[in-house]
């Protein structure tokens, strides 16, 4: 599934109108950035490969032992099966979302997460506002994660306890299938953090980043 199935354009139009209100109250600029994977891993693919050609195998030494009517006993095609269950499983990995989930840690899905949010934080150049007052919200669908990265302007006067409590109510909204309502409060609600900060909009405030929503 791609990003922009998973919206419709009248969603679409509800987050940038989110963003749109926020930001009318206040001199920051909030950028919604949503991916599907943050990273194509790969190595999952690989693990995959090597399970299923080790299964394969198994099964294969299992047949020789316990069932000789189905024995394979011609190298070349025990070969050629092995590369089959291989290629199988990587393919498996590669198309079908929860089979690659399987052959990843979290740990390993929360450092691509986090490292794939720094790059858009610096693509997105959420940082080029005169008073560094930039929030991203960024989600990442595959893995299941949202972060919320404030640059130094707010961060400093903002707890993150702040950002984690968004990232909370996000992540309850997809549980519930109201994922399109999550990021909608989660804006509002970045909007209002700003506005108890004091990060009041100013007569020659200007929209220093633009307001479309990064989707990838």
């Amino acid at each position: 599934m791609t990003i922009q199935e998973r919206f419709s354009p009248a969603e679409l139009d509800r987050i940038k109108n989110a963003v749109k209100t926020a930001e009318s109250k206040i001199s920051g600029e909030i950028v919604p950035v949503f991916v599907e994977k943050s990273s194509h891993y790969t190595i999952a693919n690989y693990r995959a490969a090597l399970i299923g050609a080790a299964a394969v195998f198994f099964l294969i030494v299992i047949f020789d032992r316990y069932v000789p009517s189905l024995a394979v006993y011609d190298p070349v095609l025990i070969f050629v099966l092995v590369m089959l269950g291989g290629f199988i499983g990587a393919m498996k990995s590669h198309f079908i979302n929860p089979v690659k989930r399987l052959m990843l840690s979290q740990s390993y899905m929360d450092q691509a997460t986090r490292k794939r949010a720094q790059t858009a934080f610096l693509e997105e150049e959420v940082f080029n506002t005169r008073q560094r007052t930039g929030i991203m919200i960024f989600i990442s669908f595959f893995e299941h994660e949202v972060i919320v990265m404030a640059d130094k302007g707010i961060s400093k006067v903002v707890e993150q306890k702040e950002w984690d409590a968004i990232v909370r109510k996000i992540i309850e909204h997809v549980k519930q299938g109201k994922i399109t309502d999550g990021i909608e409060a989660a804006i509002l609600r970045c909007g209002e953090i700003l506005l108890e900060k004091g990060f009041v909009v100013t007569p020659d405030d200007v929209n220093e980043l633009k307001d479309d929503l990064r989707l990838e």
